[in-house]
C-alpha cells in the first residue's frame, strides 16, 4: 500500500540547497504560469467584455500541469515520491508565486480585476466540489502515468503535452460551471489579491481528493505490482 511508503522526513530538510532550489523553482514556475494564465483571461475579458464563458475563453485563462500545482505535489506525497516537509517547501512557494504574480498583474494593468474562481448560477458547492475531483483525477492520473510511473519509459517525453491535452479538456467540460480548477495556487493568487473568498473552500478539497485518489489508484494497481513482480522469487 501506498501509505506506508510516505516520509515525513526531517526538519532539517527544509534547509538543504536542494529542497530550497526545487522550492524557488516551484515559485517561479507558479509565477510564471499564473501570470500567463491569470493575464490571458483577463485580457480576454477586455477585448469581449467580460464574455469569458466561450471556450476560447475558457481555455486561455487557466493553466496547470507538473508540479506547479499543491494538488500535484500532495499526490506525490500521497504516493511517497516526495516528503512531507518538502511538499509544504513546496506549497508555500506556489501559493506565494501566485499571490505575486497576481499582485503583479493589478500593478501592470493599472488596477484591473484578477477575478477569484467562482461557481456558475445554480451550481451547489458540493457539485463543483465532485468536478473538481474527477478532474484533478483526470489530471493526476496522467501525471503518474507519464512522468512519475517508474516504467513509463519513452512515453515520459510527451509528459507535458498528455497533461495539457487533459487539462484543457477538463477546462472545456468544468470550465463554465466552476472555473475548473484543478490547482490550488492558481485559486489562491486570485482569490487573495481580490479578497474574494466564496466557496473558496471547494479548490482546495476537490483537488486535494481527486489527487489522493488518483495517487492510490496509481501506487495499487500499477505500481506496487510490478514491484513485487520484480522481487527476486525465494526458492523453497
Amino acid at each position: 500500500m501506498p501509505i506506508s511508503r510516505i516520509a515525513v522526513g526531517s526538519p532539517a530538510e527544509a534547509g538543504q540547497a536542494d529542497a530550497l532550489k526545487a522550492a524557488l523553482a516551484e515559485f517561479i514556475s507558479v509565477l510564471i504560469f499564473v501570470f500567463a494564465g491569470e493575464g490571458s483571461g483577463m485580457a480576454f475579458n477586455k477585448l469581449t467584455d467580460d464574455d469569458s464563458s466561450t471556450p476560447a475563453g475558457l481555455v486561455g485563462a487557466n493553466i496547470s500541469g507538473g508540479h506547479v500545482n499543491p494538488a500535484v505535489t500532495f499526490g506525490a506525497f500521497v504516493g511517497g515520491h516526495i516528503t512531507l516537509v518538502r511538499s509544504i517547501l513546496y506549497w508555500i512557494a506556489q501559493l506565494l508565486g501566485s499571490v505575486v504574480a497576481c499582485l503583479l498583474l493589478k500593478f501592470s494593468t493599472g488596477g484591473m480585476t484578477t477575478s477569484a474562481f467562482s461557481l456558475s448560477s445554480g451550481l451547489g458547492a458540493w457539485n463543483a466540489v465532485v468536478f473538481e475531483i474527477v478532474m484533478t483525477f483526470g489530471l493526476v492520473y496522467t501525471v503518474y502515468a507519464t512522468a512519475v510511473d517508474p516504467k513509463k519509459g519513452n512515453i515520459g517525453i510527451i509528459a507535458p503535452i498528455a497533461i495539457g491535452f487533459i487539462v484543457g479538456a477538463n477546462i472545456l467540460a468544468g470550465g463554465a460551471f466552476d472555473g475548473a480548477s484543478m490547482n490550488p495556487a492558481v485559486s489562491f493568487g486570485p482569490a487573495v489579491v481580490s479578497w474574494t473568498w466564496d466557496n473558496h473552500w471547494v479548490y482546495w478539497l476537490g483537488p486535494f481528493i481527486g489527487s489522493a485518489i488518483a495517487a492510490i489508484v496509481y501506487e495499487v494497481f500499477f505500481i506496487a505490482p510490478s514491484t513485487y513482480e520484480e522481487l527476486p522469487s525465494a526458492d523453497f
